[in-house]
């Protein structure tokens, strides 16, 4: 019995030892210390994904706080990137996909000769027909900014040429004029070559006299009448002047009517001499 109770009095005494030294302070201490460890071990222990960008104070994710590539293009909303959330010289381009860039990803305006470097659009760069007269100032192309060979006859526009070695084109004329004469007897020739060939051989019609006129052969016209015409295919010889002329004595043979050219036959009426002279036109089909 004396034992139990010396064992009771030294408890009480330690409890009260205890009491004594416990003071307001010393509470709140202890206090605190559990609420900072019992924090710990709740944060520490959060379900997945249960802090989301509501949970974030504004400037609580930095870059520095962003592991590398952690923000790809995936993640990113449209329009969260505008150029005013750029810095100068952040987008170069090796950190521009291939075909990132196109026409359609351009505001009006963007790209401006000030912007594009030397050299840098090319002709391999171009899509056909991007390049159009409309879009050339004048006197943008000249001659030293074409290389030789560039322009051929088959770029050249039907009211261009014909130049040496090359037909007359569909629906273009030569005029010319003609005369023929002789003494009476063996019929005479006289020979015109065109001065560019045709693609084919053309029909010819002698017109006789000059004022008459068939649907091939519209006939002379022009202030000075000397605008001969001829429908496209055809040969039109107008005889404007003859002296002792056969009736139809001025005709074009037709073996010496080529694509090159033609010949006139003339032939006299009567002894003696003879003249005729006109114009004609060919007119290419």
């Amino acid at each position: 019995m004396g034992e139990k109770y010396a064992r009771y009095r030294e408890e009480n005494e330690v409890i009260s030892l205890i009491r004594k030294k416990l003071t307001c302070s010393n509470a709140i201490a202890g206090l605190a210390l559990f609420v900072a460890l019992g924090g710990v071990a709740v944060a520490a222990n959060l379900p997945k994904n249960s802090v989301g960008p509501k949970q974030l104070k504004n400037g609580a994710v930095t870059a520095k706080k962003l592991r590398r590539e952690a923000v790809g293009n995936r993640k990113l909303a449209p329009g969260a990137v505008s150029a005013a959330k750029l810095a100068g010289g952040a987008v170069t381009a090796s950190k521009l996909a291939n075909g990132a860039v196109h026409s359609g990803a351009l505001a009006n305006g963007a790209v401006i000769n000030s912007k594009i470097a030397n050299g840098v659009v090319g002709t391999n760069k171009l899509g056909n027909e991007v390049v159009t007269t409309s879009k050339l100032a004048k006197e943008d192309v000249t001659t030293d900014k074409i290389k030789n060979g560039a322009v051929t006859g088959a770029k050249l526009g039907t009211d261009v040429g014909p130049f040496a070695g090359s037909n007359l084109h569909s629906g273009q004329t030569l005029r010319g004029q003609f005369a023929v004469g002789g003494a009476s007897g063996a019929p005479i020739w006289t020979a015109q070559s065109f001065a560019f060939p045709l693609a084919e051989a053309p029909k010819a019609e002698v017109i006789d006299p000059a004022t008459a006129t068939t649907s091939n052969c519209p006939g002379i016209t022009g202030a000075s009448g000397q605008n001969p015409g001829a429908a496209g295919g055809f040969l039109c010889l107008y005889v404007t002047s003859k002296a002792n002329v056969a009736v139809g004595g001025v005709t074009v043979p037709g073996v010496a009517l080529t694509r090159l050219g033609f010949a006139i036959e003339g032939n006299a009426e009567a002894g003696g001499p003879f003249t005729a002279s006109g114009q004609w036109a060919v007119t290419a089909p």
